[in-house]
């Protein structure tokens, strides 16, 4: 018999194409995810998938269950949302400000999906760079924040979103443009171009060249489209979420490299005052958010919510 989290598990198959990654959203084991599908092909006596190097592939059967799942799990958030207006008044504002800038790509279909679901809530962009974003909820002047895990303080709620890669980004014809992956040494002479932020914002320099003694001359601009340009100019480097770097490196704009023999990770928070927290309309901003960016954001992971 089908299920609402058979449904979920479809969807997220779906979205990730991957077994491991379909699990990690859906908070179950690989095998116990592998185990539900198996349940439901024994149900339905049919497939829902062929393996394939590039992942699973729906059959016709797992086609039209996956339509039904969207259908469903649509209607069933609708659903509770429209109950939960009828319990409590749903009005409010959320103004939001971004601590990682390269966020505007991927938070625009996001405003728009949560505008659809929560017509009654005002949803902005809180404009410019700050200093201090966390100040800004202290101050009224925000609601959440996207950004880096801040130092936990009392009447602050924090929610993991997802981890993601930052990457070096190289002119094309760069010295560096062999190296499978960079290190700390490989920038030694260089200039970084970043967003106008603090050094202690920025992971590049905080986790990689503090620690092995190397400083850079920075060049800061606002605009990641004007980053891009300066570093095809060949005026410096630069380091971004790969999200971000994507459809520069797929033109063959720029180069991205690696960081460090594992990588250089970080991680997405949002952080608001608790009782904004407990409002549904917040919680469901980072359910989109997590939802929308797994499923169009490659190289990403999302972070256990507890």
């Amino acid at each position: 018999m089908l299920e609402l989290r058979h449904l979920r598990s479809l969807i997220a198959i779906a979205d990730s194409g991957k077994l491991a990654s379909a699990a990690e959203r859906v908070h179950l084991t690989q095998s116990a995810l592998s185990h539900q599908i198996r349940n439901v092909e024994a149900h339905f006596g049919m497939a829902l998938f062929q393996r394939t190097p590039g992942g699973l592939r729906f059959t016709a059967a797992g086609e039209r269950l996956l339509r039904l799942a969207r259908e469903t799990i649509a209607a069933v958030g609708e659903a509770e949302r429209d109950l939960m207006r009828l319990r409590d008044d749903q009005r409010g504002q959320l103004r939001i400000v971004l601590e990682c800038h390269t966020c505007f790509d991927w938070l625009m279909p996001v405003m728009d999906e949560f505008r659809r679901r929560w017509p009654e809530v005002e949803v902005d962009l809180v404009a410019g760079f700050h200093a201090d974003p966390m100040g800004l909820l202290d101050a009224d002047q925000a609601d959440l924040v996207i950004g880096a895990a801040p130092t936990p303080r009392r009447g602050r709620v924090t929610a993991p979103l997802f981890r993601f890669e930052i990457l070096a980004v190289l002119p094309n014809d760069h010295r560096l443009r062999s190296k499978r992956r960079l290190s700390a040494e490989d920038f030694v002479g260089e200039t970084l171009i970043t967003y106008p932020v603090p050094e202690e914002r920025i992971d590049l320099i905080r986790q990689v060249l503090q620690p092995a003694g190397v400083h850079l001359e920075r060049r800061t601009t606002e605009l990641t489209v004007a980053i891009m340009q300066l570093v095809a100019s060949r005026r410096g480097i630069a380091a971004l979420p790969n999200w971000g770097v994507k459809n520069y490196v797929d033109y063959q704009y720029v180069t991205a490299k690696p960081i460090g023999p594992n990588g250089l990770w970080s991680e997405l928070h949002a952080t608001a005052l608790a009782p904004l927290m407990q409002r549904p309309f917040a919680q469901d901003m980072l359910a989109i958010i997590r939802e929308r960016c797994a499923a169009t954001l490659d190289g990403i992971a999302l972070i256990d919510a507890g």
